[in-house]
């Protein structure tokens, strides 16, 4: 519903070097005429030193009324909606055989893109390699223990981790240059997925294919005119984009984030939860013209 959707693109500020807030509003279209039509404004923040680095909010409307209906912590929504996309862009997106899939960064968002793509296709198994970080490669991979279409394997040089893996996804949420500094080490076939963005400009301009989820987002990026054969991943979702022409080519694609997805998923609980018990403020708001 992305072109029917009113989505201005995301307006961010810096604070202080890689802090950021960042502000997503989205109209989602109407789905029938006595249906609740939805408008949300969703507020994303990373501080260095928070914890979490990363927060967001969201306020939730009645586009027909203007009444604010729910202030949500979107924290979980944040998370999921992050991993279901990168989880749908490297299944359009992968050559037909992959199935080694690498990991840089371990958090969140990492564990909700690897429940995503578990849950997707429960009969492909799928061997997931993690770039050892701290002590996190452990509990990660005793998150998923109930799970038998994975396995795990733990590595300890990322350029190792680049050369052997078919679907590459980078979930760090700041990087102060390349992470894999030369990008040949990439093989042909690979799919990257930047999930932050960050340090991997330099398959920019020599990968096949470039993918974004929304061009207004991705048009400011410093290579954005050197891509080749750019397209949004909506195109390929939508079945007018073939997405991967060729077995061999290499693909990155960068999902900057759409307040569309969070807006449904927030209306969505929303509307499940609006008659349950949760935590209500009375809003008393004039009926009636008032004067200063």
């Amino acid at each position: 519903m992305k072109h029917e959707a009113q989505l201005p693109a995301k307006v961010s500020v810096h604070p202080a070097d890689y802090d950021f807030f960042t502000s997503m509003p989205c109209l989602l279209p109407p789905v029938g005429a006595n249906h609740a039509r939805y408008f949300g404004i969703k507020e994303v923040h990373r501080i260095e030193g928070a914890v979490p680095s990363l927060g967001s909010d969201m306020m939730l409307y009645d586009a027909k009324t203007g009444e604010l209906i729910a202030l949500v912590d979107c924290d979980w929504i944040t998370t999921m909606r992050t991993g279901a996309v990168a989880a749908v862009s490297a299944k359009a997106l992968r050559r037909d055989d992959a199935r080694s899939y690498g990991f840089v960064g371990l958090g969140n968002t990492a564990r909700a893109t690897l429940l995503c793509v578990l849950e997707a296709e429960p009969e492909r198994h799928f061997h997931v390699k993690l770039f050892r970080y701290k002590d996190q490669a452990e509990p990660f991979i005793k998150r998923f223990g109930s799970y038998d279409n994975v396995s795990f394997e733990i590595v300890d040089d990322i350029n190792e981790l680049a050369r052997s893996v078919d679907v590459f996804f980078s979930c760090i949420t700041s990087a102060n240059g390349l992470l894999v500094e030369d990008e040949s080490h990439f093989q042909p076939g690979v799919t990257v997925i930047p999930v932050h963005m960050r340090g991997l400009q330099n398959c920019d301009t020599t990968f096949d294919r470039v993918f974004g989820d929304d061009t207004a987002h991705v048009k400011s990026f410093k290579y954005f005119n050197q891509f080749n054969d750019y397209n949004e991943i909506g195109e390929v979702l939508a079945g007018r984009d073939p997405g991967r022409r060729g077995q061999a080519q290499r693909i990155i694609d960068y999902n900057y984030g759409l307040a569309l997805h969070d807006v449904v998923y927030a209306s969505l609980i929303y509307e499940r939860v609006a008659d349950m018990d949760i935590p209500s403020i009375d809003i008393i708001k004039e009926t009636e013209k008032f004067w200063i």
